[in-house]
């Protein structure tokens, strides 16, 4: 069955317009040549409208992620966009605000439900939660859970990608992360990184020298690969926590005369569009992000019909390697 994803891409245009074009949506100003490429790609995708099951049922998203933010790591985009989706099948309202929505008082009123989309702080949380409890977390992992949360089995993935390239023989291998802050100012603990560190310890693997944290952007993963080429001190493989940190390494390595994956191999994460059209084609960790987006959704919808409240668990969603170009063994005289 046709999704508004798919009907998105072949109109290429934004979930949220075909959602609105579909709806009838009278706020909407769009040319009319896009609003026919959208009715013509949904008729091409034999796309049938659910009708409005649950025309009451209003749910409030909250971004983490600002929109600026959005454009340079898709990841949170995706994830927001399989929760559109889903609202906008369902016949769900949907309202959209940031986490320092200066009027998150009015915008909570009326609604049955929230997801909260990023890196809350635990103070946060709880001051959403007196607005309305029935909350759930997307991408958000901390201990002693009271929530329901969704995330990312970033631990297998970490595992998956040294025993790859362990296997293909690289002993010395770097890693390019990101810190991200919660509201209270506090580092966020990225699992990517723990995880990676527990494996390359278990695997006697040399890491503490190629081990660099930034932003997850490409101009940080440029910036993180110039200082450490500049250093003389390079890994034979470098494991990137996100595509757009690959990506931006990649540019530094090639501007710098180096050759992927001859001389360096190297893995990224998420899975982007654009990673099949990096030089050479990313091997990276495809990550559902639309999939936790639509799941996260669809538990709450749920949960609200059944008038049940929310039990506090933690799921978690696998991720898995998608084999390019980047990586080969290395030579015997590496």
């Amino acid at each position: 069955m046709a999704t508004l994803k798919d009907i998105a891409q072949l109109a290429d245009v934004s979930i949220a317009t075909v959602s609105r074009i579909l709806n009838d949506d009278p706020t909407l100003s769009v040319p009319p040549q896009t609003r026919e490429n959208v009715l013509e790609a949904a008729k091409k995708l034999q796309y049938h409208k659910k009708k409005k099951n649950d025309p009451n049922i209003h749910i409030c998203l909250i971004q983490w992620y600002s929109l600026q933010q959005e454009i340079h790591d898709p990841y949170y985009l995706t994830l927001r966009h399989g929760v559109e989706d889903y609202c906008a099948k369902n016949g769900i309202i949907l309202r959209r605000i940031f986490k320092d929505d200066v009027h998150i008082e009015k915008s909570l009123k009326g609604i049955d439900g929230i997801i909260c989309l990023g890196k809350f702080s635990k103070k946060h949380i709880e001051t959403l939660k007196k607005y309305n409890d029935s909350i759930i977390l997307l991408d958000m992992d901390y201990e002693n859970l009271k929530e329901c949360s969704i995330v990312l089995d970033f631990d297998l993935a970490l595992k998956q990608a040294l025993t790859y390239l362990k296997n293909l023989g690289h002993h010395k291998i770097g890693y390019l992360g990101a810190i991200e802050y919660l509201d209270d100012g506090l580092a966020y603990e990225d699992i990517r990184k723990q995880a990676f560190i527990k494996y390359a310890t278990e695997y006697q693997l040399e890491y503490e020298d190629y081990l660099l944290e930034g932003e997850f952007t490409s101009e940080s993963g440029y910036a993180m690969m110039v200082s450490m080429i500049q250093s003389h001190h390079l890994p034979t493989a470098l494991f990137a926590a996100s595509d757009p940190i690959a990506m931006g390494a990649m540019k530094a390595l090639n501007d710098y005369g180096f050759h992927i994956p001859e001389d360096i191999s190297i893995i990224g994460f998420d899975n982007i569009d654009a990673s099949n059209y990096t030089y050479p084609p990313l091997t990276t960790f495809y990550a559902p992000a639309f999939d936790m987006g639509q799941f996260g959704a669809k538990l709450l919808h749920q949960a609200i019909k059944d008038h049940t409240k929310l039990l506090p668990m933690r799921i978690q969603l696998p991720c898995y390697l998608v084999e390019r170009e980047s990586c080969k063994a290395v030579q015997k005289n590496d």
